[in-house]
């Protein structure tokens, strides 16, 4: 049966000469692996430029329940990206953001509110022309919603320290090193409240950000099995200094 589905694209692997399997967040059926054949052959109908980190498709598929590997009748880029591919700062930022996403979602079903954030931000992502230093830290923390370990910014006064393993804060000093204090902890809790086109508007230093992306690298890894270790990060921060 052939069903109309919008994907964002997550990992592309080569299965023979001119095929490859792709897997895809899709809005109808979460995470899936399309096999799809002559995507390298001069006049394939789907190119592999189509298939690149987070590009965002419309896809007629066959869809087979508990079948690991379906096929797709028809692929078009929409929206075509207009700046991503051709800026090299934007193009480091969506591979690092595609691997962080990648080793996170686990959805076997549908998550449309997933989706439409990590969707909608790519599109919106492309489209602006002053790239903020800090949209992929905003951009994870905001995820975090959608992916059930939220940070709480709620504090009392006496609270100074937010502990990453818990994802709040406390009075006390944890007893393992993975805390923030109160000044990182405030702009993590900035970054995760304030709204995506407006994160150019918190003012953090260089230095200041690679800590806070060390640290949500690290939040994640507290909370998402088998997450392991995010390398893409490293030249992003080198092209971001």
């Amino acid at each position: 049966m052939l069903h109309k589905v919008r994907g964002i694209v997550l990992k592309t692997t080569n299965y023979s000469e001119s095929s490859v399997i792709v897997q895809v967040l899709t809005d109808k059926f979460g995470m899936q692996s399309y096999l799809i054949n002559g995507v390298k052959k001069p006049k394939a109908k789907i190119k592999m430029n189509m298939l690149q980190s987070l590009h965002l498709l419309d896809m007629v598929v066959y869809h087979k329940a508990n079948t690991n590997i379906q096929r797709v009748a028809e692929v078009r880029q929409t929206p075509v990206f207009k700046s991503i591919p051709y800026d090299m700062v934007k193009t480091s930022i969506v591979i690092f953001l595609n691997e962080v996403l990648y080793k996170s979602i686990r959805q076997q079903s549908a998550d449309e509110d997933l989706f439409d954030y990590i969707f909608n931000s790519v599109a919106w992502f492309d489209e602006v022309e002053e790239i903020s230093p800090n949209f992929h830290l905003s951009f994870l923390l905001k995820l975090t919603r959608f992916l059930g370990f939220a940070p709480n910014e709620k504090r009392r006064t006496d609270q100074i320290y937010f502990d990453l393993q818990e994802g709040e804060f406390f009075s006390r000093v944890p007893i393992h090193a993975n805390y923030l204090q109160l000044d990182d902890a405030l702009q993590f809790t900035s970054l995760f409240n304030t709204p995506l086109e407006k994160n150019s508007e918190i003012k953090l230093t260089n230095s200041q950000r690679r800590f806070l992306l060390d640290k949500i690298l690290v939040f994640y890894t507290l909370h998402t099995a088998s997450f392991g270790t995010v390398q893409s990060h490293k030249i992003l921060e080198t092209l971001l200094s």
